[in-house]
């Protein structure tokens, strides 16, 4: 069934490695305009002079929340990780530039994790690439890397040039067994794996198995020449930001939908969703990714150019106490007062850091496993003190904009993927229709 800690990056010269080994919660006590992108035609310029008025602004275009390895409900790799195998895997961008960099993830691995080899190249079709586009990433200039257990590593710049909403290919090779991989389950986007070292590979009949997670991939980042900006807006949740019953490969998740509102309206910026399917407020799940109070900090707030936050969470807290579930266990039931008081905790970290919070009301669910007369009753507390406490700097009503006018407490059929919780695409439109632009 699937449902709706961390340290800052460092500005680093390129060439040099960052790795993080942040093993820990997350502490919350402590606390613009499109542009073409620039032509950067020497790699000399690609750098992060790190504190010498000349750095290179670099702004992450895409990213995902990453996970322990589960198989969970739904099949993947992460278990068994990867031995003698090339990934490929495809990520749409939500800005521009002419430089690029990933960032690679063991955040949770036990051992050290050799990444063999790393492209960066523009999407054709499938696992297909442009062809002249396909860029070797070096790390500190080589053209592999180790990165340790719990770590990550950002790679060194790439001459890559790439549109908002244009679609980027990231293949990884693994050498050797790799162990099971930190990774992100939902992706409703696919992956493609092929044996052997394949990073070259120009006929994508190679790539014989698929799946739907993004694996190691944290974010690809882009730098167009110009200055730094605060305008990054994320959105942050369980499976109802993540995009589950979305259209695989088909960017209809309602950060996507945002993304394209917002630069209909000559207001580009970068979108980023950092959603887990089945995510919950106020626990961590081996299936389901850290608690949002716990991994808050690292995926929103320590990010940088983060303007504002979109926050939906809550519906599995007060669903996973009404079914017994084989993937989460205690089901403890939570009260809705102790959910506003979780939610006074995200808002107060976003105030200290600066970041403007939007407050999401939880959608309707009747008819699905989840609703009982005290779950109902629960999300209806919830709502009313999203929508009238003043708490949050703004509010997305985005029950009331997907509710069934004649049961408002259900979806309206029309935005209703099938399981009477989780919008379809027309749904999740609805949903970045709700969003008032002018409060991010």
């Amino acid at each position: 069934m699937t449902a709706a800690c961390g340290s800052r990056l460092a500005v680093i010269a390129t060439g040099a490695i960052n790795r993080e080994a942040d093993g820990g919660m997350s502490d919350l006590s402590n606390p613009s305009d499109a542009r073409e992108p620039r032509d950067l035609t020497d790699l000399r310029d690609l750098r992060d002079h790190s504190g010498d008025g000349n750095a290179l602004a670099w702004t992450a275009v895409w990213a995902a929340a990453l996970q322990r390895p589960s198989e969970g409900s739904d099949k993947n790799w992460a278990l068994e990780g990867f031995a003698d195998q090339t990934v490929r895997q495809v990520v749409r961008v939500t800005g521009s530039g002419t430089a690029a960099r990933i960032t690679l993830s063991n955040r949770y691995g036990t051992a050290p994790l050799e990444v063999a080899g790393a492209t960066l190249a523009r999407t054709d079709r499938g696992p297909a690439v442009r062809e002249g586009t396909s860029r070797r990433l070096t790390f500190d200039g080589a053209p592999s890397v180790v990165i340790p257990a719990g770590g990550q590593v950002r790679s060194d710049a790439a001459e890559v040039s790439a549109a908002v909403f244009d679609s980027l290919t990231v293949s990884l090779y693994f050498a050797r067994p790799s162990g099971p991989a930190t990774f992100h389950a939902q992706a409703f986007a696919t992956a493609y794996r092929a044996a052997g070292d394949q990073l070259a590979a120009a006929d994508p009949a190679v790539f014989t198995e698929t799946t739907v997670s993004w694996y190691h991939l944290a974010a690809v980042e882009l730098a167009d020449g110009g200055p730094a900006r605060r305008d990054t807006v994320v959105v942050f949740g369980d499976s109802l930001t993540d995009g589950f019953s979305s259209t695989v490969d088909g960017n209809g998740r309602y950060s996507d939908a945002l993304a394209e509102r917002l630069a209909a309206q000559g207001l580009t910026r970068p979108v980023l969703n950092q959603g887990i399917g089945g995510n919950l407020l106020l626990s961590d799940s081996a299936w389901f990714g850290e608690g949002a109070l716990a991994r808050f900090r690292r995926d929103v707030l320590d990010r940088p150019g983060v303007r504002s936050v979109v926050v939906l969470v809550g519906l599995n807290d007060i669903g996973f106490s009404e079914v017994d579930l084989p993937t989460y266990k205690p089901n403890p039931d939570r009260s809705a007062d102790r959910l506003i008081d979780g939610y006074r905790e995200l808002i107060d970290a976003a105030r200290g850091a600066g970041v403007r919070i939007i407050g999401g009301t939880i959608l309707p669910f009747r008819g699905s496993e989840y609703h009982t007369p005290a779950a109902e009753a629960k999300r209806r507390t919830v709502n009313d003190w999203i929508r009238s406490s003043g708490a949050f700097d703004a509010v997305a009503d985005f029950a009331a904009a997907l509710a069934d006018p004649g049961a408002p407490e259900a979806l309206a059929p029309a935005y209703d993927s099938g399981d009477r919780k989780h919008p379809n695409d027309a749904g999740y439109r609805a949903m970045a229709g709700a969003v008032a632009l002018a409060a991010l």
